[in-house]
C-alpha cells in the first residue's frame, strides 16, 4: 500500500484471554482482492507486541493499542523475520516505550537487528523461554519457513497460541478476528498466485516441530486468526507444501 494512500481503519479485538489482534485491512480498491496486516498484543505484567506493521502504519497501530493499554507499557517488541510489515515501525515503538526491547532470534540479531534497532535487541536461542508474568513465550527457530534465514516464531504456552507470522497467509480483508473455518485452502490459493515459500530441505521437519507444540490458536499475520487443532492443520500444510504442483 503506498505511503500516500489514506490509512484504512485499524481495529483491535481480543481473540483469546489477554491476546489481541490488531488489524488493518487493505481494501480491494488499493489492492485487488483486498489484503490485511495483523499485529498481536499479549497483555501481561510485561506486555509483548508481535509484529509492528510498516512505518506508515505506526499511528494506527499505536492508537489501537492505546484502547487497551498505554503504549509506553510495552516491554517487548517481537517479530518473526526482517521485513517491512514485520518490523518497519520497530524504532517508532522503541521510542514510544522507553523500557521496551526488540525480541528476535539470534540470527536476526546478528545479521540485521543489532544494526537496525535503536537499542540492542534481546536475541533468543531456539527453545528459549521468555516470561511475560503470567504467560510464557517460547522462541522457535524456523529458518526459511516460509522465507528468511532468520525466521522464527513465538509459542505462548499458557493459552497454547502459535504466533505464526506468514504461515497460512489468507487473501481478502480478513475482517473476522478469529475463525474455525478453512484457512488452508485460501492460503494455498494465494501461494499458487505468489509463491513465497523457500521450500528448503528442512521445511517438513520444521513444520513437524511447530505442530508438536499442539497449538489451539494460530495467530496469522494476514487474515483471520484460526482456532482449532493446530497440530493437524500444520501437518496438512506440510503435506500441501510437499505435494507436486
Amino acid at each position: 500500500m503506498p505511503a500516500s494512500a489514506p490509512a484504512p481503519s485499524t481495529t483491535i479485538d481480543e481473540v483469546a484471554d489477554g491476546l489481541y489482534r490488531i488489524h488493518t485491512p487493505v481494501p480491494p480498491g488499493l489492492l485487488p482482492g483486498g489484503f490485511s496486516f495483523n499485529q498481536y498484543l499479549i497483555v501481561d505484567d510485561h506486555p509483548l507486541l508481535f509484529h509492528t506493521g510498516m512505518r506508515h502504519q505506526f499511528d494506527g497501530v499505536r492508537a489501537a493499542i492505546e484502547r487497551v493499554m498505554p503504549v509506553s507499557r510495552l516491554r517487548y517488541v517481537a517479530f518473526s523475520h526482517v521485513e517491512a510489515d514485520e518490523c518497519g515501525a520497530l524504532n517508532a515503538f522503541l521510542a514510544a516505550a522507553p523500557e521496551a526491547e526488540a525480541v528476535c532470534g539470534q540470527v536476526a540479531a546478528m545479521v540485521s537487528v543489532a544494526d537496525l534497532a535503536d537499542r540492542p535487541p534481546r536475541a533468543l536461542a531456539d527453545g528459549e523461554v521468555l516470561s511475560l508474568g503470567h504467560r510464557r513465550v517460547r522462541w522457535l527457530d524456523a529458518p526459511h519457513l516460509p522465507h528468511g534465514w532468520e525466521c522464527g516464531y513465538l509459542f505462548e504456552e499458557v493459552g497454547r497460541t502459535l504466533l505464526c507470522g506468514d504461515l497460512l497467509t489468507q487473501p481478502g480483508t480478513g475482517d473476522n478476528p478469529v475463525t474455525e473455518d478453512d484457512v488452508l485452502g485460501p492460503s494455498e490459493a494465494m501461494r499458487a498466485q505468489m509463491e513465497y515459500y523457500a521450500h528448503s530441505p528442512q521445511t517438513r521437519p520444521l513444520l513437524d516441530k511447530l505442530a508438536a507444540t499442539e497449538p489451539r490458536l494460530l495467530a496469522c499475520m494476514h487474515g483471520s486468526a484460526w482456532r482449532g487443532d493446530g497440530r493437524a492443520l500444520l501437518l496438512k500444510l506440510a503435506d500441501a507444501l510437499a505435494a507436486p504442483r
